[in-house]
Parts: structure tokens; sequence; C-alpha cells
């Protein structure tokens, strides 16, 4: 019957109720989607979902806790029951990446109102212990992080006479700062060098010595100068002199000198 009406219209009138009927079809999806909105908005937060991507090492630096005290510091308040409209995602991940241990970080409301929350650390490369009592972690940016209470991180350490840190150091013309962290960064990226190495030690004049794991007690390095030249001598020393001399049979050796290897009983 419907379909016999529909057959007597003209065209044009055919076209135009067609366009009405999509128009009240939209205009009923889009309240049925904002009357969605409006009651997801209404609702309370449910659970926080808080996950920690590990250090290479396994071990974290920082646990959930940390993360919701963090959260509750810079608002106030915590995020579990409040309602879903007040909470400022973009705030909330500002907030997070602000903290020392944290890289960044991405949060986002799940269809089950939780509020789902991914860390990324930052990776400390530089145990920094220097002459003027401070003690602190530089990560792959050279961004300063405090120590923390959960977990030593095993890393490659600085010591010494060393300059206080500031957040532009590695833009510095000449700062022994900046140095250790440059050398921290070439030994740590040679499988050679990372494991033979504990220690980056800087006196009063700028001089460098190494302190190894095992084989020597002391390697002078000397100024933060021909830097790869001197250290691919102390892989060649390392790998082609200790193991037919014997690992206990100098005390230091030094490559401070252009070309050499000085080797001290």
């Amino acid at each position: 019957m419907a379909k016999g009406l529909l057959d007597n219209l003209d065209p044009q009138t055919l076209r135009t109720l067609k366009r009405v009927g999509w128009a009240v079809l939209f205009l009923a999806v889009f309240m049925v989607y904002i009357s969605a909105v409006e009651r997801k908005e209404g609702s309370l937060a449910g659970e926080v979902v808080i996950e920690i991507a590990p250090l290479k090492s396994g071990h974290s630096l920082l646990t959930p806790e940390d993360v919701r005290l963090a959260i509750a510091r810079s608002f106030g308040y915590q995020l579990e029951g409040r309602p879903l409209a007040s909470i400022d995602i973009e705030r909330l991940e500002r907030v997070l990446e602000e903290e020392p241990f944290i890289l960044e970080a991405e949060a986002y409301l799940s269809a089950s109102n939780r509020v789902e929350i991914s860390i990324q650390p930052r990776e400390p490369i530089l145990r920094v212990m220097d002459n003027n009592g401070y003690n602190y972690y530089l990560d792959r940016d050279g961004v300063q992080m405090p120590l923390s209470k959960h977990f030593t991180a095993k890393v490659l350490v600085a010591t010494g006479s060393l300059p206080v840190y500031e957040p532009q150091f590695l833009a510095r013309k000449r700062n022994r700062l900046k140095e250790a962290f440059l050398l921290a960064q070439l030994i740590i990226s040679d499988e050679f060098l990372a494991p033979l190495t504990e220690q980056i030690y800087f006196d009063n004049r700028g001089e460098i010595a190494l302190v190894p794991k095992v084989g020597c007690d002391k390697i002078e390095f000397g100024r933060f100068s021909r830097e790869y030249e001197k250290l691919r001598r102390i892989k060649i020393f390392y790998k082609e002199v200790l193991p037919y001399e014997g690992w206990q049979e100098y005390s230091e050796i030094s490559v401070a000198y252009e070309g050499q290897v000085v080797a001290r009983k």
C-alpha cells in the first residue's frame, strides 16, 4: 500500500521525502549519541589502572603507588569516584610527565569507566657522586633523576671534582659533567667496555681515571680528548696483552699519552 502511494508521487516530492527521512534518522542517532555521552560524563571514575614499563634490568625505579601519590599531590584528590567529566586527561598526562622518573605518560578512559595510565620511565645511564655531596642519576638525555627508594640502578658511576648539575650543562663548551656524560655514553654503547668499566673519576685538574671491574686497579685516561682512540687502545690492551701477561700483572695502565699504552706493575 505504502509502496503504491510512493509510486504515485512525483520525483521531486519523492526526493524531498527521502531527504526528510534521512534527516530524521540522523537526528535520532545524534540524540541517542548525545544522551549516551551525557550519561557517560555523569558517571563516576572506577578503578585507576597503572602500567609501568620496566627498565632493561627488569626492575623499576617507581611503583604504581608513587604515581597515585603524584596525582593526589597535583590534583588534590584521588581520581577514583570522581565524575568522568571532571577528569582532564591532557592535564593528567602533563602532570605525570613532570615527575622526575617519568619520560612519557599516556592516559585514557575505558568503556568500563576505568582510568588507564601507561608509564614509560626514564632510564638512568650514569650515577653522579661528586665532591659537593650530590648523588643522583642522569638519564639518556642528560636529565637529572633522584635516587629511588625502591631500586638501585646498576649503572656507571662518575665521581670526583664535578660541577653542580644545571639543566643546560650539555650546551656548555667545556664542562666536566658534560665530559663524564659523553664518556659514559661511549662506554655503555660498547659491548666490551660496558661490562668492564665501573667508575669514571675526575681529579681537581680535570684529569680522568677509569676504574675497571677486572684487571688493573686504575686506567689513566688523561684529559677528555681523543676519547675514541684512547678507548680503542684500552680494548686492545685488555684483549691482546692481559690474557697472556696475566690479569693481575699490572696495577694500572695509562692511555693519556698519544699512541701509547703505559703499563705499571
